[in-house]
């Protein structure tokens, strides 16, 4: 059940930087370097799920 904690952490964290993309998005004063580094990061945690998914199954 370790890999099935794991991707639900994932998931949370996957989430929560999902929020702070449409933040970065709707600020006035948003920054494209923190945008696109948040979308490489919430990339990067997807893929990692997926492979952890197709690893349990």
């Amino acid at each position: 059940m370790a890999v099935a904690a794991r991707i639900r952490e994932l998931g949370s964290r996957h989430q929560t930087l999902d929020k702070a993309i449409q933040d970065e998005v709707r600020s006035p004063a948003g920054d494209d370097l923190r945008l696109q580094e948040l979308k490489r990061r919430k990339l990067k945690l997807k893929e990692e799920m997926e492979s952890l998914q197709r690893r349990a199954h």
